[in-house]
């Protein structure tokens, strides 16, 4: 049963994305406004395709241009980030290369870096800037690669490269600091029951996983539940400089996901509204006499 439940999910995800491809493609060509509302929507569906229950805690940034920094452990992730927020993503330029996968991140007007290079990553932070400036709101992972879904991996301060840029939403308009917006995502629930530690290597891909045995399995191992906690944005600013922003960043995003393993919000309504973590008294401090 659920390896005809897994294919059923597979054939209709593979159909429906085919046929929305065309659809979303000319939105970009002709800059229509449905190209940042229809993968929200489609994200939205595939969630519920593929029996994810999320479980959406704080309010995400959409009215202006915000750079999101997320724990990362699994390509379900981006189903889960896009379906609770009208987002794009920063990736390596090698998701760009891949079959299907990276036609889908560019429909998604994807950023993609490349990090050995120098010069590459200076024109990518600028393309991320003139993106923030025009209101976008880009989902990166400052750990650099996938987890295991049972922790936080540390947070690399140069990936947050763009939180020093200053934009500006007008002419008249002083440039003002980037705001950064951690995010937690956290595996919660298999089957409609607490999922443990031994679960979420079903669902977080990371090391040298083959990518479509992996996405098979997870189909065939059920519904989960997923929760997803936008914590209140900061600034470069606010923390001093770019190590201390990271640190801070990390630090929020590592305390949400340990709540939310530990069965916190587990009956938490969806899209209600979390009070702000409280911020390690080292950042109050260097905040202050910064």
């Amino acid at each position: 049963m659920q390896t005809l439940r897994a294919a059923v999910i597979l054939f209709v995800f593979v159909v429906a994305t085919v046929v929305g491809m065309p659809w979303q493609a000319s939105a970009l060509r002709f800059r229509l406004p449905r190209r940042k509302t229809f993968p929200n929507r489609y994200h939205r569906w595939l969630c519920r395709l593929f029996g994810i229950r999320l479980t959406v805690i704080g309010k995400p940034i959409q009215d202006r241009g915000v750079l999101m920094a997320a724990n990362h452990s699994s390509y379900f992730d981006i189903l889960v980030l896009s379906g609770a927020a009208r987002v794009s993503f920063v990736a390596k330029k090698e998701v760009g290369s891949w079959f299907f996968f990276g036609s889908l991140a560019r429909l998604q007007e994807t950023v993609f870096i490349e990090r050995e290079k120098r010069a590459q990553t200076v024109a990518a932070r600028d393309q991320i800037r003139e993106r923030l400036a025009e209101g976008d709101a880009l989902v990166l992972f400052p750990e650099g690669t996938s987890s295991d879904g049972n922790r936080v991996l540390p947070f690399r301060s140069a990936l947050l490269g763009a939180a020093e840029s200053r934009i500006g939403v007008g002419a008249d308009e002083e440039a003002r600091a980037v705001p950064v917006q951690p995010v937690s995502i956290s595996y919660v629930g298999l089957h409609g029951v607490p999922m443990g530690r031994e679960n979420r290597p079903l669902f977080a891909w990371y090391g040298d996983m083959d990518l479509v045995p992996h996405l098979w399995d997870a189909l065939k191992a059920g519904p989960l539940d997923v929760v997803v906690e936008f914590h209140p944005p900061m600034t470069v600013d606010e923390a001093g400089d770019r190590k201390r922003l990271t640190a801070e960043v990390e630090a929020i995003v590592r305390a949400g996901q340990a709540r939310a393993l530990a069965g916190c919000y587990w009956d938490a309504p969806r899209a209600s509204l979390a009070p702000r973590p409280r911020r390690p008294a080292r950042f109050r401090k260097a905040a202050a006499s910064a």
